[in-house]
Order: structure tokens, then sequence, then C-alpha cells
């Protein structure tokens, strides 16, 4: 791991005149710094409350992490450099959490960022002054930096969610959460343990602890339709390959729906024979990843399609999952396949064929305490040694909302955002001028392969201030007729789709008394791509234009509503 950082403990805080400060230094936070600096000559920050760089693939270093897009289009395009296309190879198809923290620690290497990053440094508060038109960033370390535009790149994910059980602290054992794993690691050999969660952070590790631990109680509360990863090691051949067709790679993923490099099948489910769909099941299945969600163009539209999909993968659990018993309580029944995040599985099911793994269904007989020894449910007390927390995160605002962001007036984000997001784009937001969100709510973000995304937003905002530059401006804000529309649509788009049927966290459900709303947008990365474009190639339709915190001029005319409507009449034309 480098430690190559810029500043040593006990650095005086920071006191500084910037253009820019960006907050994280995962994907976003270097792209964006890159581009700030390298490309537009600004003076920029990084606050990055860790001691490296790498985002969640810093904190995230639990048992079996690792990503669940190939690796190969889980990195830098070719946007950043076609150099570091060729001289970085992937060892595995799915890298794991240390292989992807060594890449984006070789990058800001490569790239000699780290001396505009302040590491083990939090941002506490953002006060944006409409006299001076700049914002004034707080650290906590008692550092105070003005700067005119403010970058938000703090992830989607990073902000735990630890669910505040009766007895929580009481219990005498030790506890984990997989978003802040030990750095050492964790040895589980010879301890009883319990998981309490089954997403994908809990597919990932339940197979790896179970291997030392004596015994692993898996508390599941909603089952999962998890998906076979198809992990293996790449070869020469495999890295050669992709490096040969990188450019017709990146082209791919910027124009499909969810930013993989492969095309989702213009056929519908109930178009071909159940024998024929069967197999195009079992191939995708083969393949691994993603690729089952592609099968068929109207699985996340039609609920009967849908039952196909998930009727198909409730049968791969019942010949992987020995107890039929176990296997009817992994498969879920009360949603749609794909309308909550669906993991990717290596050799989680046959997890539970083990005599040292016991699945309990805190659904049936829901957790009443933790206590000393263990946890407690409706009917049963289990005793434990560890308790792992596989519980997910306060996804998409919960990061946001505890940067303290005050736009004019003093208006706090959150305060804005208490019945749920309300964003142009998921870029900006009215009533804060100059602040920009990489993959904030309301953009594709979590629906898609995330550095497509972040590379996309990143490119945006960057073209966004060459041509403040060039058209004498500093001070951007959007517009709240353009802001109210871009919700409006947001919102229609997400009922055509069976994504609200469900109770997952990209709709807040896992967070008490959050607002109920799908968070990402279900528009598609490519279609969402063009909107953004067309925005910009209309001199930022929607937002308001000035200088010094003042907006003399900006238009509204639609034109974000009026390109999604383009572009699926074109795809209806064609297709017929």
């Amino acid at each position: 791991m480098s430690s190559a950082h810029t500043e040593q403990p006990g650095t005086p805080p920071e006191q500084a005149e910037l253009d820019a400060v960006v907050v994280g230094a995962g994907f976003s936070g270097l792209y964006m710094l890159h581009r700030l600096r390298d490309t537009l000559g600004m003076t920029a920050r990084v606050f990055e409350a860790a001691d490296d760089v790498g985002g969640t693939w810093y904190w995230n270093r639990y048992p079996g992490a690792r990503c669940d897009s190939e690796s190969y289009f889980y990195s830098f395009s070719d946007r950043l450099s076609e150099d570091l296309l060729e001289e970085w190879t992937w060892s595995e198809r799915f890298a794991a959490q240390p292989e992807i923290l060594r890449y984006l620690q070789h990058v800001a290497d490569r790239y000699d960022l780290r001396k505009d990053i302040r590491f083990r440094t939090k941002v506490v508060g953002a006060d944006y002054d409409a006299a001076t038109g700049r914002w004034t960033v707080r650290t906590d370390d008692g550092g105070q930096v003005t700067a005119t535009y403010l970058i938000t790149a703090v992830g989607c994910l990073s902000t735990t969610n630890l669910p505040d059980f009766p007895g929580r602290d009481s219990f005498r054992g030790e506890s984990y959460h997989t978003g802040v794993w030990p750095h050492e690691g964790v040895d589980f050999t010879g301890k009883r343990v319990i998981v309490i969660g089954t997403g994908a952070t809990a597919v990932q590790a339940v197979p790896e602890i179970a291997q030392d631990a004596a015994h692993v109680y898996v508390l599941q509360r909603t089952a999962n339709y998890d998906i076979a990863g198809g992990n293996r090691p790449m070869d020469a051949e495999d890295g050669r390959k992709i490096k040969d067709n990188y450019r017709e790679i990146w082209k791919t993923t910027r124009e499909t729906a969810f930013g993989f490099p492969y095309e989702v099948a213009d056929r519908t489910a109930l178009s071909v024979s159940d024998e024929e769909r069967q197999r195009i099941f079992a191939e995708a299945w083969e393949r691994g990843g993603f690729r089952l969600g592609t099968t068929f163009n109207d699985l996340l539209l039609d609920e009967k399609a849908n039952e196909t999909a998930a009727e198909f993968l409730r049968a791969r659990i019942r010949e992987r999952v020995r107890d039929p018993k176990v296997a009817e309580l992994l498969s879920p029944r009360d949603h749609p396949f794909f309308t909550k995040r669906p993991p990717l599985e290596n050799g989680y099911y046959e997890t539970f064929n083990r005599e040292n793994v016991t699945l309990v269904d805190v659904r049936e007989a829901p957790i009443q305490e933790i206590t000393p020894t263990g946890v407690r449910t409706a009917d049963a007390e289990y005793e434990a040694d560890v308790i792992v927390y596989a519980t997910g995160f306060d996804a998409m605002t919960g990061t946001l909302f505890r940067l303290g962001i005050r736009g004019r007036d003093g208006v706090a984000l959150e305060e804005k955002w208490a019945e749920g997001p309300h964003s142009y784009l998921g870029i900006a937001t009215h009533g804060f001028p100059n602040l920009f969100m990489i993959t904030g709510p309301q953009s594709p973000s979590v629906l898609s392969n995330m550095p497509v995304s972040i590379e996309q937003h990143v490119d945006w905002i960057t073209d966004c201030l060459r041509f403040l530059r060039e058209q004498g401006y500093d001070t951007i804000e959007a517009l709240p007729d353009a802001e109210d529309d871009w919700v409006g649509h947001h919102n229609e788009v997400t009922q055509l789709t069976l994504l609200p049927r469900a109770n997952s966290w990209w709709v807040g459900a896992n967070i008490p008394g959050k607002p109920r709303n799908l968070y990402p947008y279900v528009g598609g990365v490519g279609t969402y791509r063009l909107i953004c474009d067309e925005i910009a190639a209309r001199g930022y339709d929607g937002f308001g234009l000035g200088s010094g915190g003042t907006i003399t001029t900006g238009q509204f005319t639609g034109a974000a509503r009026r390109k999604y409507t383009e572009i699926v009449e074109e795809a209806a034309t064609k297709a017929s």
C-alpha cells in the first residue's frame, strides 16, 4: 500500500483560496482532480477522510470483497489515457478489493495527484456566500478554505447503515460492519459468527468466513436473486484481446442502458418458446455476470416476463442447495427480479450445504435484541463470538447530508431534500449555485457500471466549467422549472418499471424515515448521456448563468424531456 502522502501528522489546518474543492478521492475524485488541474488549469484541493486514495475500495476490505462489474471495464477509459489501459493488466475477471485499490493508487501516483489531496481530513461544513459567489469549506482539523466551485465525489455507498437494534452495544464479542472493515483483517478460525444481512457484501463474505469459522449463522430478512459470477483468472490471451478492442468496448459502454459493453437483446421474454427462453437464460447464466438481465428487453417492464427470469433463478437455487426447506427460504417470492440489487455470487448457495452454516429466517422470527453473548430472535437465541453487520448503506444521500452543505440563505441540502431528492440531472440543485454532484441522486449512478457514469459526469462538469470561463461567467445554478421538470420526468420513467415494487435500498427502504423514492435514474446510461449533451449544446438549457453569485441570464426550454421523447420515438421506429 502506497504511503506517498503529501502531509504528515500534525500538518497545520489548511487555509486557502481555490478555484474548486472536491470531496472524496475514489474513482470520482481522482478523475475530477485530474480534469480540473491538468485540463482546465484550475487550483483545486481534494479532501479525503481516509489516509489514502480508493474511496469504497479503501474501506470495504471484508473477506471476499470484489467488484461485480468485469475488471476490464470497471476502470478508467481512454478518456483518461490509452497508455494506462495498455500498461495495466487485471489478474481476474472480477477484480478483488486489493487489486482495485492498487489500481487506484497507481493512477494517483502516475498522474501525481496526491500533492493536491488532503488525507485524513473530513469536510464538516460547506456554506455558500451569495455576496461573493464562493463556497467556504470547513474541515474537522479546523481548516477553512474558499472556492468558486464545490464538487462532491463521495460515492453512492459510503455511509454505513448500522441498525439500532436494542442492546447492540452490550455484545461482549467482536463486532464489525462490512463497510468499515479492519485493515489488518479478522481471524474467524474456530469462532462462532453471526452475519446479519444477505445483500451483496454478505453474499461475498459468507463463503469466505465459513471456511474458517466453527459455525456461521446467517440471519436473512429478505432473500435475493443472486446471479452466478463466473469469476476466473485472466490469462495473457484475455488481456491482449481486451487491449486490442478497448476503443470499441468503451464506445459500447457509453451507449448501453447500464454502462456495460453488451447490449440488451431486442426481444421480449414471451416472444419466444419456453424451451428457447430457458436456453437463452442458461447461456447467460453460464457466461456469468449481469448478462442475465440483458437477455430480454422487458424484464423490468412486464411482470409476467420478469417472472420467467425469477423462476429460472429459483430453479438454480433448488439445484444447488440440498435441503429443500433451505432452498425455498433462499428463493425470493416477494419482489420481482432486478428490483433489488442482484449480487453476483461465487459459491454462496453451496455454502448452505456445509454443516457449519445455518440459515436463520428473521422475517418469520425478527431480531428482538443483541445480547451480551449473541442475538435473540422471536423464537431462539444464537450465541456468537463475532457479529458481522452486512447491513448496507444510507445510499445516495447519506454522505451528502453529512457534509453540512448549505446554499443560498443558509438552507441545508438535507432541509431542501426533506421529502426526497430534487435535482436537475442529478448533477445540480436549485438554491446551491456552483455545487456539482458526481453520480448524484436522479442520475444513473448505481443502476450502471459506475466508472462509466463517473467519467460522463466529470467530463460534463469539465466542459461546463470551460464554457463558463469562455463566456465570462463564474456562476451557474439550476433553474427551478428545469429541476421540477427533471424530477417529474424521473418519476414518470420510474413508474414505467417494476422497480418501485421492492423494498430496496434503491428506494431508501432500508433506512427508517427515509423518503421513499427511486434514487437512481432508470432511463439508461446512453439515453442520459444524450440528454446531458443536448442540454450543454443548448448553452446549458435549464441553468441560470452569471458572475459573482448573481444570475443574469439563462433559459429553460424543456430540452431534457424533449430529447428523451425523441430517443424513445427513434427506438420505436427502428423496432417497427
